[in-house]
């Protein structure tokens, strides 16, 4: 069987950022057919639909990101709360992938999201507001398990390692059930 190539979108800018953590981590228990990218959305300038007209030529940042993840296969979202919702940087990132109008990068491809949080609730705002968002882009997200993690920090050692225990559990099972609805949902001959 061919590797199926996964986006890796991480919505914190943040340097050493619990999300990248997050990532790290759920890249380094996968299934090894997975191969994975991690797509930066850091420095894309906003989504200007004046930018993306035709005629015009859009940001050279939109174009190279666009065409990273237009060959994914599959698509893994790790993002933090910001007041309750995504945080911006990753909000505009679906606006540029999303445009122009036809030729969106995310539609019909299988997602999973996780959402992460020092806090107790475990960014399930933004990650509820992600799926709303991913539901109109054609983004067809993995019900279950999801994945909130509260006191996230409490997750890893003092040098970013995944501790043992519930919460790597938790992870080890969610890359396996979206290893599972990735394969269910790719077209067929792939």
């Amino acid at each position: 069987m061919s590797k199926i190539s996964v986006a890796v979108l991480v919505g914190s800018p943040r340097a050493g950022s619990w999300s990248r953590k997050l990532a790290d981590a759920l890249i380094a228990l996968a299934p090894p057919d997975f191969d994975f990218s991690v797509v930066d959305i850091n420095g894309l300038p906003l989504f200007n639909p004046d930018l993306d007209q035709r005629g015009v030529e859009p940001p050279a940042p939109w174009t190279a990101f666009r065409g990273a993840l237009r060959p994914a296969q599959a698509l893994l979202f790790i993002t933090p709360e910001y007041n309750r919702s995504v945080p911006a940087v990753l909000k505009n990132a679906l606006e540029i992938g999303s445009r122009p109008y036809g030729q969106s990068v995310w539609a019909g491809k299988p997602a999973a999201i996780a959402s992460q949080s020092s806090g107790m609730m475990g960014g399930f705002g933004a990650n509820h507001h992600l799926r709303q968002i991913l539901v109109f882009l054609d983004v067809h997200v993995l019900a279950q398990p999801e994945i909130y993690l509260n006191q996230v920090d409490k997750l890893f050692d003092d040098k970013g390692a995944l501790l043992e225990g519930p919460g790597r559990d938790l992870l080890v099972r969610f890359m396996g059930q979206f290893h599972g609805y990735v394969g269910r949902h790719l077209p067929a001959g792939v």
